[in-house]
């Protein structure tokens, strides 16, 4: 007989456990980064990821119909507060992305990756089979995806509206579209690239991208942040030089150390071993992810946990390369490490969403709960 209460006993400690030890490790890391303290990062972190994780919990609870049911409304609520940016956002670093209201200061693009999920998988999950080859299975999820992506460059935040797309793309790929469709939207994509960069990027924008391919034609200028980046990756070594011994960071070398190169930050006082360490987490959290996909009964839940999942995945491959110089920087902080609350909330909602799907996939077992 178990002392484990069932309730408890029936969550997924196996990715629980290894989350909770990221956001652990993430919270020591921004401790360095604030120079040996707990403020203004750390202790923030740690009870953000108190207030969500009981969110993701009570998400558990949500019933397929009901899901399924707000699926659409979800996405009306996001692409309206998206338009409220637009007439009454405030800025903030050069960029309207925000509504201040009041006790919160909210980023509706960031609720919009796992709002664009949900709602393609609803719509896929109600086509019939045979309609998914067809122009009417693209048309409609075409609108869904490009009107947020719109409304998100206006702001303008390229690396959210790729995350958007990314997101969408998936599910429409893995809800069986013809891959014809995606060959051709791959072409037309390589014959617009130059078209979009010169017309359609803003000045920093196009900057971000020449600095990504010579970082170090303008070293102490745009190519600074990358740079700075690489040398506090490299300088760590293996083992790295120690707990809250990062100079790059210390020294205020290294920009953003608690958000977007907070990676840079851990490499340089943990080192290579810190660096697969995280990795290695990540790859069981998104494994299991993709598990909870593997094992939905219906096409709903398949798309729902895959998509989720892909969000995730898409946070930090972006963050990895782009602090590596594998890619443009682009503002994408490393999920349950980086400081940042709606970082935070747009990551804890595709878990809670996954393990919602986890509780339905045991419900629907032989023998499974009921309630």
């Amino acid at each position: 007989m178990s002392f484990v209460p069932a309730p408890v006993a029936r969550q997924p400690w196996q990715m629980l456990l290894p989350l909770i030890f990221l956001v652990g490790f993430g919270a020591l890391v921004l401790f360095s980064a604030s120079g040996g303290s707990w403020q203004p990062y750390a202790a923030s972190h740690l009870v953000r990821f108190g207030v969500f994780l009981t969110m993701a919990t009570v998400m558990t609870l949500f019933s397929p119909s009901l899901v399924k049911m707000a699926a659409y409304p979800i996405y009306v609520v996001v692409l309206l507060l998206l338009v409220l940016v637009e007439a009454m956002g405030f800025v903030g670093g050069g960029s309207q992305r925000w509504l201040n209201l009041g006790f919160i200061q909210l980023q509706p693009s960031e609720l919009m990756k796992p709002a664009i999920v949900l709602a393609l998988a609803r719509f896929y999950g109600d086509l019939p089979v045979g309609m998914v080859p067809t122009w009417r299975s693209l048309v409609p999820a075409t609108v869904l995806i490009m009107l947020p992506v719109g409304l998100v460059l206006l702001q303008p935040d390229l690396g959210t509206s790729l995350a958007i797309l990314f997101g969408g793309g998936l599910v429409m790929f893995l809800a069986g579209l013809p891959m014809r469709w995606f060959a051709m939207l791959g072409a037309a994509g390589a014959v617009l690239a130059p078209v979009a960069f010169f017309f359609g990027l803003k000045p920093y924008q196009q900057r971000r991208v020449t600095t990504f391919l010579d970082p170090e034609n303008d070293p102490l200028g745009s190519g600074y942040h990358i740079t700075q980046s690489k040398i506090a990756i490299g300088s760590g070594g293996i083992t790295g030089k120690g707990f809250n011994e990062g100079s790059q960071s210390h020294l205020n070398y290294l920009p953003e150390p608690h958000t977007d190169f907070v990676f840079a930050t851990m490499a340089e006082e943990w080192g290579f071993l810190g660096g697969m360490l995280i990795i290695v987490i990540f790859a069981i959290i998104l494994r299991w992810g993709l598990n909870v996909a593997r094992n939905s009964p219906d096409r709903f839940s398949k798309l729902l946990a895959a998509g989720m999942t892909a969000t995730i995945f898409f946070y930090v491959a972006i963050n990895l390369m782009m602090v590596m110089g594998l890619a443009p920087v682009v503002g994408i902080p490393l999920p349950f490490v980086s400081h940042g609350g709606s970082s935070m909330m747009t990551n804890m909602i595709c878990i809670g969403s996954l393990m919602m799907v986890y509780r339905w996939n045991r419900q629907a077992r032989p023998g499974g709960l009921l309630h």
